[in-house]
């Protein structure tokens, strides 16, 4: 993931900077349902759940710098070195992989995070146990590389197998839960070959000209999984970030950052996959824009596409500007949240929203706050969105609209300087009985309506509107 403040429009794919097309740009043409009836099950489950947490965590929060990318010799907006080891790669390399001996966050509390999630109305939860720089938020024993090593002070502390501690702590709140893993690894040998100095995010050798040391990865990446798959509990995600660690076949000409991958540097998903759902039955594994088996649903990433998609998808998203933790955040109003998720929902996706613990093991107070106002929202209307599918025109001008296959559901996403609904909305859709019942959750007042062409005309009472003022989005319930 990159960190970059993006604008979000509600209404249309963002104009999206060359970094993040990545994950943006893709041809979601080729998705393939998946085949296990495993997996068909907790794929149909996590679309009922609609929201979730992710989580960037790592050494790189003490310095308060985009996650891992600073690290990568790109010439690029956001790999950009600052600090008194910028001019010199190979200091800033060694000073950031020393950023180990000190990070010490005695603050970790998952369950603080799990509670404030939870409150929100998330239902699962995405946790980076490794970014591309190779460090390891688990106890790994393929590197010393990790939070569990004796480098790491934190590795005294009876908690310091933080992945172990925050699957637990949601799994408790009765979360689904998924891994955040980085194909590629900027700290081992075996990916960036001391021999050739790396010149970009890549593999910095041809795999096919040094088969044996490409096997050492391939394993050193199974191995690393396969201990997430075997000791950390029931996990229900393997997400998979890095989509240019890719087999050649499936780099895709039409897509610009794909052109630019310069080998195939294939790691044997199918080996992967099926070692992780021998462990883990019905594992929904999301190697990230690598359409195909191993891709179960898409992640449009920091934006929100511009009509309705038939597969299974999530955006994700960050609450503040960073995917990784910086001092000074500047968080989406909940307002802003609420009227996103309600956009996406009703366009058939999952929203995965991002906030990022400090150094010290806290999120900013902020966040808990943004959390708060959310759940308060959902508390309300939250049967507009789970367990729902989309309903057709799914989003017009201002309305999103979804069913639960019984009763209908048409939100009103109100424009920044709307406080209050209007006396009279017309509904872009009507019921097809003449008595059905219209209501606004929250409140149980019965309201009138007439059909006006292929919608509805609605008389919203002025005491009802003063008493709904300042929601970020209104829903009206048919049935």
């Amino acid at each position: 993931m990159k960190s970059k403040l993006l604008s979000l429009g509600l209404a249309a794919l963002l104009s999206t900077p060359v970094f993040a097309q990545q994950h943006s740009e893709q041809n979601h043409s080729k998705y393939e349902w998946p085949k296990d009836s495993l997996v068909k099950k907790k794929l149909d489950q996590w679309q009922d759940i609609k929201f979730g947490l992710l989580m960037h965590w790592g050494t790189y929060s003490q310095w308060g710098v985009v996650e891992s990318w600073s690290l990568c010799p790109e010439d690029e907006g956001w790999t950009v070195r600052r600090g008194p080891h910028a001019g010199n790669w190979y200091e800033y390399k060694k000073a950031y992989e020393n950023l180990q001996t000190t990070f010490n966050p005695t603050r970790f509390n998952p369950e603080r995070w799990a509670e404030a999630a939870k409150a929100a109305g998330m239902k699962y939860m995405i946790f980076t146990t490794k970014h591309h720089d190779g460090f390891c938020m688990f106890d790994s024993k393929q590197t010393d590389y990790k939070i569990t090593s004796s480098k790491s002070p934190f590795s005294s502390n009876p908690r310091s197998n933080v992945t172990k501690e925050i699957l637990g702590a949601f799994r408790n709140q009765g979360f689904m839960v998924g891994t955040y893993f980085s194909k590629p690894d900027w700290n081992v040998d075996s990916y960036w070959w001391p021999y050739f100095p790396p010149k970009d995010r890549n593999v910095s050798y041809d795999p096919k000209k040094y088969p044996d040391l490409w096997k050492k990865y391939q394993d050193f990446t199974y191995n690393q999984i396969q201990e997430l798959m075997t000791d950390y509990g029931k996990v229900d995600i393997l997400w998979l970030d890095g989509g240019w660690v890719r087999p050649a076949s499936t780099i895709d000409s039409t897509v610009s950052w794909q052109r630019t991958i310069p080998y195939s540097q294939d790691i044997d998903m199918a080996r992967i996959a099926g070692m992780g759902r021998q462990k883990q039955p019905g594992l929904l594994v999301v190697d990230r824009t690598v359409a195909g088996e191993f891709e179960n649903y898409a992640t449009p990433e920091q934006q929100i596409p511009d009509h309705y998609m038939p597969i299974p998808w999530e955006s994700c998203l960050t609450m503040g500007a960073s995917w990784s933790y910086i001092p000074k955040e500047n968080f989406k109003p909940a307002r802003q949240l609420v009227q996103m998720l309600v956009d996406i929902v009703a366009k058939n996706g999952n929203m995965l929203l991002n906030i990022a613990p400090g150094p010290d093991g806290e999120w900013h107070e902020e966040a808990y706050t943004r959390l708060k106002e959310i759940g308060a929202w959902m508390q309300v209307n939250g049967e507009s969105i789970y367990g729902t599918k989309p309903l057709a025109p799914y989003r017009q001008d201002q309305w999103a609209f979804t069913t639960n296959g019984k009763t209908s559901y048409a939100s009103y996403l109100p424009t920044e300087k709307e406080t209050v609904l209007p006396a009279t909305v017309t509904l872009p859709i009507a019921p097809a009985q003449s008595k059905a019942k219209l209501t606004i959750l929250g409140t149980k007042q019965t309201l009138k309506w007439k059909k006006a062409g292929n919608g509805m005309e609605v008389s919203i009472p002025e005491k009802l509107r003063q008493q709904l003022a300042g929601q970020p989005v209104w829903v009206f319930k048919m049935g």
